[in-house]
């Protein structure tokens, strides 16, 4: 058989004509290798999976910090790490108490003005709802 595409195609026999050209697919066929293939019946293989190869684990350089200067971040005592992390950490809770008392002030600011009009200018609930009743 000689599809439009070009393609040829061989059949074995009479059945499997008959069977392609009713575009029955092969793999629902329990006696064709299409669905043998698809259901892991016959081989057998001794090896069993293939075994996947672990990544090397390779440092590189960061923006703003060469590989020097992480190899001697990494072989710094934890003691000495542990201070630095502190030091930075009452810095940050220096900075967070400045910030609200500041913003405390602008809110009280914000409060001693007018209340404002609800949104909608005062309008009928379903104000746009068009008038259809003599347009039937």
């Amino acid at each position: 058989f000689i599809a439009r595409d070009g393609k040829v195609h061989f059949f074995i026999n009479a059945k499997v004509d008959s069977l392609f050209h009713q575009r029955i697919k092969p793999v629902k066929l329990r006696w064709t290798q299409a669905w043998r293939r698809m259901n892991k019946k016959g081989k057998v293989e001794e090896g069993g999976k293939k075994k996947t190869r672990k990544a090397a684990k390779f440092q590189k350089a960061i923006v703003g910090m060469s590989l020097d200067d992480l190899k001697k971040k990494k072989a710094q005592k934890p003691e000495l790490r542990q201070a630095r992390e502190a030091a930075a950490k009452e810095a940050k809770a220096r900075t967070a108490q400045k910030k609200p008392a500041a913003g405390k002030a602008a809110a009280a600011k914000g409060k001693s003005q007018a209340p404002k009009a609800p949104k909608g200018g005062g309008a009928p609930a379903g104000g746009n709802k068009k008038n259809l009743k003599g347009k039937m």
